[in-house]
């Protein structure tokens, strides 16, 4: 049985007070606390809700490059990339493997044995890690068209697992608080796969609507401040909203209850990844969970499976979801 992490036991471990702990896992815009002090906090929730699937001995030593789009304040703002972070890292040390993280845009020549390419890539920078030497292994990016191995998560069966939910629990009008996002340099936009896919999938079952669609960038702050303007301009609402993020789904609550509405009983709410912060709000979050430390522990596995040999085509590991239900959402028959 698997034991949740109390706000206590998350202070203790970062070593601040139980009640600054509950703010920023809430995302309380009035709490003055530093990058740092969030970061332990962030960090501290993640190691609790850590679980190790397996143990292996050191193989050796190997050198690899983790190379990531975000910065740290970017990291803090949606801590998806933060959770698999955190997994290469585990992973490399358990293994005694030495770990070099550069920032993208400060590439050094050291020679490594590969390379980990962790968020979203333009055309010009897939090349520039191409040409790094040694193995490259993108993360959370499909770069297996440009002949890379890639490892990715099957959105499909994540926005199954969205909609199945929701039409099970008498839902028709559903909406989506869809990401926003481009690229580090050139800025080019990226689509959003779930958006694309919920589009796709409420299409063929007659029930998606264009005025349930909000667009944001994936972070808490967005997410409050798009849904607040759908809500404000916006009649009829939807009675259940999917966010393709559990950032932007915070931000989508913190709207909703501003707006005099309440969760379930108004709005049924969906986010994305389960970040460890999910549970902790108010309501807890339903949630497509995406296991982002074991998919950090697998980045590690995949690339020295891939060092063993030279495929004649790249290889594309997809990792399935499951679906975290929690009380932002309900069935109607219940309430009636």
């Amino acid at each position: 049985m698997m034991i949740i992490a109390t706000i206590k036991d998350i202070a203790q471990l970062a070593g601040v007070s139980p009640a600054t702990v509950s703010r920023v896992l809430n995302y309380d815009q009035g709490l003055s606390v530093g990058d740092e002090t969030k970061k332990k906090i962030f960090e501290a929730a993640e190691e609790l809700s850590y679980t190790k699937h397996k143990r292996n001995q050191p193989q050796g030593k190997h050198t690899l490059r983790l190379v990531q789009w975000y910065n740290d304040q970017e990291e803090l703002a949606d801590i998806y990339y933060l959770s698999i972070r955190l997994g290469i890292e585990r992973k490399a040390e358990e293994l005694g493997i030495f770990l070099l993280k550069e920032p993208l845009d400060a590439l050094s020549e050291t020679k490594t044995d590969g390379t980990i390419a962790l968020g979203k890539f333009d055309e010009k920078q897939t090349t520039a890690l191409g040409s790094l030497g040694g193995k490259l292994l993108f993360v959370d990016f499909d770069a297996s068209a440009a002949g890379y191995d890639s490892l990715v998560v099957d959105f499909s069966q994540g926005i199954d697992l969205v909609l199945n939910k929701f039409i099970t629990d008498g839902h028709q009008k559903i909406g989506i608080l869809a990401g926003v996002e481009h690229t580090k340099g050139s800025g080019t936009k990226l689509a959003d796969p779930r958006y694309q896919l919920f589009k796709q999938k409420t299409m063929q079952k007659k029930l998606f609507s264009e005025d349930f669609v909000i667009e944001a960038n994936f972070s808490v702050e967005n997410g409050y401040e798009k849904t607040k303007e759908f809500l404000d301009n916006r009649q009829p609402l939807p009675e259940a909203l999917f966010a393709s993020s559990d950032a932007l789904a915070v931000g989508a609550i913190k709207a909703i209850q501003e707006h005099g509405l309440q969760i379930p009983e108004d709005i049924s709410v969906i986010g994305f990844n389960d970040v460890s912060v999910a549970k902790y709000l108010s309501p807890p979050l339903t949630t497509v969970k995406v296991h982002t430390e074991w998919m950090g522990e697998l980045a590690i596995d995949t690339i020295l499976e891939l060092m063993k040999e030279n495929a004649p085509v790249p290889r594309k590991v997809m990792i399935g979801t499951e679906l975290i239900e929690r009380t932002s959402t309900r069935n109607k028959q219940s309430f009636n």
